[in-house]
């Protein structure tokens, strides 16, 4: 990198900071942080639980924003002042290579994180995997993306909770549903809502044969307790049963496992992941209360659909991204024709293009 480049990159990186300050405007922020702390210490504060949970929630949020936009203010003032005294061909240059491509991919990050404005973007996720029809082909993807969901989880710093996991019969997974807890999970995680494909020599086909599979992936953001679901007991049945583990394997000696049923709607939900019956219902009742707000997102948008003339089909045929093995190595995105060649990286987590180039997509529509 010469010198002409890096001005030509402080420059970018100034002109980003400077749009990010006008469309954050960190003095109201500012502004309405105080008045939150200002009410999270008066003495009557807890007295309404829910309320004061949403408070110091959007409170950690506000603070969170602005930490992280001094952050890189503070970074661009260090870079500077870095170049200034570098020379090309020094330790000192490529520290200073090493800074701009730091500050490149957090610049991005909290760009992205700006668009991350829905109701529940900042919510942590939960993540149900279902594979299709293929048997123990398609159980093993499932699995496969399991992995990849941990991995990319891992990656960002996201603690990864199994509320339930439903071995396949000789491999991979029948089903599982994930908690992904960190800031934003769902806000980046919900662009994997969809249909995953699989083209690849089946490692189960003696006669190696190409084989496509599908999983599909469902994406639901976590409820707090602060937000009002109030689910009658009349309106759900619920279910008790000894769980299993994989291979068929007892977990549990006492009925554990948990299925409620919303009689409404018909929505089925299973936990069986802790050995405590208590445990595993709380459980499903989130991942429960998560599906019906889903299901109110859902209709919201099919509202907003339809005033724009516009329909998606959600079937099975209409998987939003192919993973080639074979015959060559391609991972494509069909809503965005973001691709990469490297299908061993995107296996082991590393989805942020994908995701990054969905949410733009999303973004720039919103906007034309």
């Amino acid at each position: 990198m010469e010198t002409y480049e890096v001005n030509k990159i402080i420059a970018f990186f100034k002109e980003s900071i400077q749009d990010l300050n006008k469309a954050l405007q960190p003095s109201k922020l500012e502004s309405q942080y105080k008045e939150l702390s200002k009410e999270m210490q008066e003495p009557s504060f807890w007295l309404n639980t829910k309320q004061a949970k949403k408070t110091a929630k959007d409170a950690t949020a506000i603070r969170q924003k602005l930490d992280d936009f001094y952050h890189l203010e503070m970074k661009l003032k260090s870079l500077v002042e870095w170049f200034e005294i570098s020379e090309e061909g020094t330790e000192e240059w490529i520290i200073l290579e090493q800074d701009i491509d730091t500050l490149q991919k957090e610049l991005k990050s909290f760009e992205l994180e700006t668009i991350l404005n829905g109701p529940y973007d900042y919510n942590n996720a939960i993540i149900e995997l279902h594979p299709g029809a293929g048997g123990t082909e398609s159980q093993d993807w499932c699995d496969m993306l399991y992995r990849m969901y941990t991995r990319y989880a891992q990656k960002k710093r996201y603690k990864v909770e199994v509320l339930d996991y439903q071995a396949g019969d000789e491999a991979g997974i029948k089903s599982v549903t994930i908690l992904i807890k960190g800031p934003y999970a769902y806000g980046y995680l919900k662009a994997e809502r969809g249909v995953h494909r699989l083209v690849r020599i089946s490692p189960f086909d003696s006669n190696a044969r190409r084989h496509t599979s599908f999983a599909s992936c469902d994406v639901l953001p976590e409820i707090s307790d602060d937000i009002d679901i109030v689910i009658k007991d009349e309106d759900i049945n619920i279910d008790v049963y000894r769980s299993g583990g994989a291979g068929g394997q007892s977990v549990n000696t006492t009925d554990s496992a948990v299925r409620i049923t919303h009689l409404a709607t018909g929505i089925v939900v299973t936990c069986q992941n802790e050995r405590s019956q208590h445990k595993n219902k709380d459980s499903a009742m989130s991942v429960l209360k998560a599906k019906l707000v889903q299901e109110e997102i859902k209709k919201q948008e099919a509202t907003v659909k339809n005033i724009k003339g516009e329909q998606k089909d959600i079937s099975w045929g209409s998987q939003i991204r192919s993973y080639v093995f074979h015959p060559y190595q391609m991972v494509k995105d069909h809503r965005t024709n973001y691709e990469v060649g490297q299908v061993d990286l995107v296996m082991d987590g590393e989805i942020d293009g994908f995701i990054n180039a969905y949410l733009k997509a999303g973004d720039e529509n919103e906007q034309s």
